[in-house]
């Protein structure tokens, strides 16, 4: 896909990979489209994606909310006469053991509360993004490509049991729509990061950024351009597709 001029979804896109997506993208002069739920944010971002040189146009939107994602994809899609690509990266984290146990008692459980709230942003909004924008691929018989960003803790991470689920849930249902969209000319594709340098994990104390990154085989924490350089790669690429790529340091071999 040459990005040139065409339309960029990012989901999230006002902060963290989103952002760094966005201004990755930039360069290729595309009109990227920032989904997020911080106004104030998305007007930030907007300023520095349109100075790296793309054409930028902002939407307020909780993605777990069916009638506004249809109905934003569907302006979206008609301002444009087209959709080609959307970057399903919104996303929450509510970790909780699944039972905080102390000598035998159980003090504390994951609330549903927690696991619902995961849940509905990062598996439920991925599955209305990625169905409304397809909708509106269709619409334009244009092709397109979808990409869901999973996690390295799809595999299984302690203390992330509604994180995990979703991460692995987004990655399978990039699978699954490959194969049923290939027909339409829809590439869909998940990647799966490791540990990345975000506002949130930096945030973290410093010892325990230090453990995380002893652990990674190259010994440092991704950065956020190299998750948007992934993205990039697989919008140009036209044969990747139906993959899960993971980007990890090596975490995972």
């Amino acid at each position: 896909m040459d990005l040139d001029d065409k339309v960029v979804v990012i989901t999230g896109g006002a902060q963290g990979l989103g952002l760094a997506t966005a201004i990755r993208l930039a360069g290729k002069k595309p009109r990227i489209v920032l989904i997020d739920t911080n106004p104030h944010q998305l007007a930030e971002a907007r300023q520095v994606v349109e100075a790296a040189g793309a054409t930028v146009s902002t939407w307020e939107c909780n993605v777990s909310d069916e009638d506004a994602v249809d109905k934003i994809f569907d302006q979206i899609n008609m301002h444009n006469g087209r959709l080609d690509a959307v970057i399903n990266n919104a996303g929450v984290t509510r970790d909780a053991l699944l039972l905080k146990i102390k000598e035998g008692v159980v003090e504390k459980r994951m609330s549903l509360k927690e696991w619902n709230q995961v849940i509905d942003v990062n598996l439920t909004g991925t599955f209305l993004c990625g169905r409304a924008a397809a909708t509106e691929m269709v619409k334009a018989a244009n092709g397109g490509c979808i990409i869901n960003i999973s996690s390295i803790s799809r595999h299984g991470n302690m203390g992330q049991t509604n994180y995990t689920a979703t991460k692995a849930g987004v990655a399978a249902m990039a699978v699954t729509w490959a194969k049923e969209l290939a027909e339409q000319g829809i590439r869909c594709v998940a990647i799966a990061p490791g540990y990345i340098g975000t506002e949130m994990v930096l945030n973290m104390k410093t010892k325990a950024l230090e453990k995380i990154a002893a652990g990674i085989p190259v010994r440092r924490l991704g950065q956020p351009d190299e998750i948007a350089r992934t993205v990039e790669f697989i919008l140009e690429n036209e044969y990747v597709n139906g993959r899960v790529i993971e980007v990890d340091g090596g975490l995972r071999v």
